[in-house]
């Protein structure tokens, strides 16, 4: 299984995604699919706007060894992981993670895998602009570090 992996600043298009992903087979049984989104709103305040960075080269190669990881731990047919940079307003699309199996509980798991290790240890930084003209970094929060947890630990 070669992943699709792509760090970009355009919106994605799903469909077009999944058609890349499943190419026409007939036998995928179950994708599993999650798309994140730029909230409105963050500790009782608005957001206006998420920028977001990365370093390229190296983000890229870590998300293409968690997606080599999710294949060793599930039986994938194919995964795809989109993330996007730059400046996004709420409701844009943020991530796009996408894994196919011939069973769905494969899928689902390996789905939930990846976009845990890419919500605490993918190499991004996350800024968030506020109504009040203000801007803070996103911290780490101990309720994804215990999402991921369950996982037993990602390689490093």
């Amino acid at each position: 299984m070669t992943p699709i992996v792509r760090v970009q600043s355009a919106p994605f298009d799903i469909a077009a995604e999944m058609a890349a992903l499943t190419g026409g087979r007939t036998d995928i049984g179950g994708i599993g699919a999650f798309i994140g989104t730029v909230r409105d709103s963050a500790g009782g305040r608005t957001i206006t706007a998420m920028t977001l960075e990365h370093y390229p080269g190296m983000t890229e190669r870590a998300m293409t060894a968690i997606a080599s990881e999710a294949a060793q731990r599930w039986d994938l047919q194919g995964c795809t992981l989109i993330h996007r940079v730059g400046r996004l307003l709420p409701g844009e699309g943020i991530v796009l993670v996408l894994a196919a199996s011939p069973h769905r509980q494969a899928a689902l798991d390996a789905t939930a895998f990846l976009i845990d290790w890419l919500k605490t240890r993918a190499p991004f930084w996350k800024k968030e602009a506020f109504a009040d003209g203000e801007e803070d970094w996103v911290s780490a929060r101990d309720a994804d570090d215990a999402a991921a947890a369950r996982w037993g630990g990602f390689p490093a």
